[in-house]
């Protein structure tokens, strides 16, 4: 990673110049195209951003321990969500499936039997990925995974900016004055999960756990976001990390 942790952050300010840097000094060939696809200017309004929703199954919540095995993309706008471009891959985790993830993410033996591993599927995602902002709900999961299936496979990690939904409904639901006096209280925290936080802006129940699925529900979610929170002419800044 070049001196940066998958979880350490790079200030807004960092972001182009990081980009640029890392161009320079990869060694992969579609990790140097990646790095050197230009991305917008933080002071670019949100009406104007390419953004692209990804979301991830994994085996476990470890990446140190756990693995990948599905992918799915939704390249988007705040005016338009581009279901043409969306891509979802199945990828073969190095170690066998265990039952309790078989019933989280319902990817079965079966269909990894005959799945690639993600390095074959790396080159095209990275593409899908390259020049657009990547929104993920809950970055800890796709930002340290994605990180370290690159590292173990091409020998040198990507790290980008990204929209984090869930911490802009935290933004809100967690770090106010009133949820503060809730906690006081003794009252719950309210949820910030996926669907729990697209209830809140009177959005469709999807079924949860599919990689696509959630990639559609997250782009949709920040759409609602901007709507009821933002502006379209909110700087990206405003909500990149």
């Amino acid at each position: 990673m070049h001196g940066i942790r998958p979880r350490q952050k790079v200030t807004q300010a960092d972001w182009k110049g990081y980009m640029a840097a890392r161009a320079e000094r990869a060694k992969d060939d579609t990790l140097i195209r990646f790095f050197d696809t230009p991305i917008p200017d933080p002071e670019t309004p949100l009406s104007e951003v390419p953004l692209v929703a990804l979301d991830m199954e994994t085996t476990g919540l470890d990446e140190r321990r756990h693995a990948i095995v599905s992918i799915g993309v939704v390249p988007f706008t705040l005016g338009r969500i581009s279901m043409a471009q969306r891509r979802y891959w199945v990828v073969k985790p190095p170690r066998p499936l265990d039952e309790e993830s078989i019933a989280y993410h319902h990817i079965t033996h079966s269909e990894i039997a005959d799945a690639p591993d993600l390095d074959s599927v790396l080159d095209e995602l990275l593409t899908v990925l390259a020049g657009r902002v990547v929104v993920v709900h809950f970055r800890n999961i796709e930002r340290p995974f994605l990180d370290a299936a690159v590292k173990a496979r091409r020998g040198e990690g990507v790290l980008f900016p990204m929209i984090d939904t869930m911490s802009l409904e935290a933004r809100w639901h967690r770090q106010t004055l009133w949820a503060r006096f809730r906690r006081w209280l003794g009252r719950p925290p309210v949820s910030i999960r996926l669907n729990a936080s697209r209830e809140r802006y009177g959005l469709p129940v999807y079924q949860g756990h599919h990689a696509l699925i959630d990639a559609l529900a997250t782009a949709e979610l920040l759409q609602a976001q901007i709507a009821n929170r933002y502006s379209p002419e909110t700087p990206l800044k405003a909500l990149w990390c």
